[in-house]
């Protein structure tokens, strides 16, 4: 089914893990990287149940030189239902996410920049991300295509706001 896909749980659809391509560029430079590797999404443990924890790890090359890299998310309830919020593994909220209509955009402030995300799901087993980065000394554009390998178990649906925080 082409783009866009509607998703009605991002949780029940993001369980499972994804094979993971990133290609980066530096649009101020010109310069080029990528990043190929897995993505994890597991159910997290109490008190987070109905949520997962996304971890993401490969290699990073970057000007020639390649080096590990990893991240962790934590995806969330949110509180609408069949929508997620996103935080870093502290705890700080990164950004909100609805693929009820298959496509979300969404804005994350660090900093003096600004992080603009565009989601697509293509269908049940493929979806992207663009993030446009733009602040006093950033230029990049991230795309990053995601396939998925294999399921896991998946989080119940929500039912009410998951989220307690405002």
């Amino acid at each position: 089914m082409p783009f866009p896909h509607p998703v009605p749980e991002a949780l029940a659809h993001l369980a499972g893990e994804w094979r993971v391509t990133r290609a980066v560029r530096d649009l101020a430079d010109g310069s080029e990287g990528h990043f190929s590797g897995t993505t994890l999404f597991s159910p997290l443990p109490a008190p987070d149940e109905g949520g997962l924890l996304h971890q993401e790890s490969g290699v990073f090359t970057w000007r020639g030189t390649a080096r590990p890299a990893e991240r962790t998310l934590r995806f969330l309830p949110g509180n609408t239902p069949g929508t997620a919020r996103v935080e870093f593994a502290d705890g700080r909220f990164f950004h909100d996410l609805d693929l009820r209509s298959g496509h979300h955009t969404t804005d994350h402030p660090c900093s003096a920049d600004l992080y603009r995300g565009e989601f697509e799901v293509d269908d049940a087993d493929h979806w992207r991300t663009r993030w446009r980065v733009r602040g006093p000394a950033k230029d990049l554009l991230l795309v990053t295509d995601y396939v998925r390998t294999r399921v896991t178990a998946r989080p119940a649906p929500s039912t009410s706001p998951g989220s307690p925080w405002p």
